[in-house]
């Protein structure tokens, strides 16, 4: 049931986001009273928590399963990985973007403890990024002078305003030219 609640949960805020989500709408999606919903979480707020923790994790793994492929080069994991994101986004004729993303544009309305949680949240994917950056330099697909954690912060600011116009067109092609602007710019 908790997990039920949650998969539902990511499903709705990845579509319109915690303020235009009301409760009673997840709880009826997945058929859950609401004196049921208090027994796995505390509050929206606890559980909207564990929806930036689970989708977090999640999200980690798509990284992790592209970015640590041994069987590409490592310039070919991000794409990759753009790849599959933006196939994942048309699977829902890009009605969902990113937790992370569609949240972090509320921050005016949600609660504040959500504020860390997404930092540390875009911290991590930036790093398994940069990771993957180091692995291009010691190819020689990407230039030596290059800082990879300032590439990878710099990937992240443009990825998370490539999905929200991929949404916002419901196309993938924002993503198409974001992946290609961002490769090309970097590779020798």
């Amino acid at each position: 049931m908790r997990e039920s609640l949650v998969r539902a949960g990511v499903a709705f805020l990845t579509e319109k986001g915690f303020a235009s989500t009301g409760l009673d709408e997840i709880l009826k999606s997945v058929n859950v009273p609401k004196g049921s919903f208090y027994h796995y979480f505390e509050s929206k707020e606890s559980f909207g928590i564990e929806l930036i923790k689970s989708y977090a994790s999640y999200f980690a793994d798509l990284l992790d399963s592209n970015y640590l492929d041994p069987g590409l080069p490592p310039l070919q994991r991000i794409a990759a990985f753009m790849e599959e994101a933006k196939t994942n986004m048309a699977r829902y004729e890009f009605r969902r973007g990113c937790l992370v993303g569609n949240l972090g544009q509320e921050m005016a309305v949600i609660p504040d403890s959500f504020r860390q949680l997404l930092i540390e949240t875009l911290h991590d994917w930036q790093s398994r990024t940069a990771a993957c950056l180091k692995l291009a330099q010691a190819e020689n697909q990407i230039s030596s002078n290059l800082d990879c954690d300032v590439v990878a912060a710099s990937f992240w600011i443009g990825w998370e305003g490539a999905v929200l116009r991929a949404k916002l067109e419901r196309s993938g092609a924002p993503i198409e030219t974001y992946g290609a602007h961002f490769l090309n710019s970097i590779q020798r």
